[in-house]
């Protein structure tokens, strides 16, 4: 049975599943009733399907939530040169950009070794680069990682307490 409860104290929403509770960021923080924070993550890992990983296969796919409900993909891309590789967030940011987007909602990242049994079902945290890179764009924006549990919720400024700003008031 999968049943939800306000805790009192910090009010945030819980899913309760198989007797373990998971938290889901904010009840009223989640900005879609079209796309709930698994299929977000589906659509990231999706994306990490089609990620050019030929020298760590590690495979990393983003996918991030809009207004609109509009959902950019995107996955890393490897290159020779390791220094030009540009992981899933980042290159959703270069996606959202370049199409005229600003203020993502969410993002979800889903990625894991093409190798192993729990493929994209494991958590998979934005690098700090990429923590600093969707900063830049909302600080009050979700983000979604898969754990064994189902889809998790964190805010990013939680991620990122302390992030670099030019206007640091």
């Amino acid at each position: 049975m999968i049943f939800s409860v306000k805790y009192c104290v910090v009010h945030s929403y819980y899913k309760v599943k198989a007797g373990k509770i998971i938290f889901m960021a904010a009840k009223d923080n989640w900005p879609s009733e079209k796309i709930s924070p698994d299929d977000l993550l589906n659509m990231a890992r999706e994306a990490a399907r089609r990620a050019y990983v030929p020298y760590s296969r590690f495979h990393v796919g983003a996918a991030m939530l809009f207004d609109n409900d509009e959902v950019i993909q995107s996955c890393n891309v490897e290159n020779a040169s390791y220094g030009i590789t540009i992981c899933a967030e980042r290159a959703g940011v270069v996606i959202m950009i370049s199409q005229g987007k600003r203020n993502p909602l969410a993002i979800a990242v889903a990625g894991s070794h093409e190798d192993k049994d729990d493929y994209l079902k494991v958590a998979c945290p934005p690098c700090g680069a990429c923590r600093q890179a969707l900063m830049e764009f909302s600080t009050n924006m979700l983000v979604v990682m898969a754990s064994k549990d189902g889809a998790k919720v964190y805010e990013l400024k939680k991620l990122l307490p302390h992030n670099f700003t030019l206007d640091p008031d």
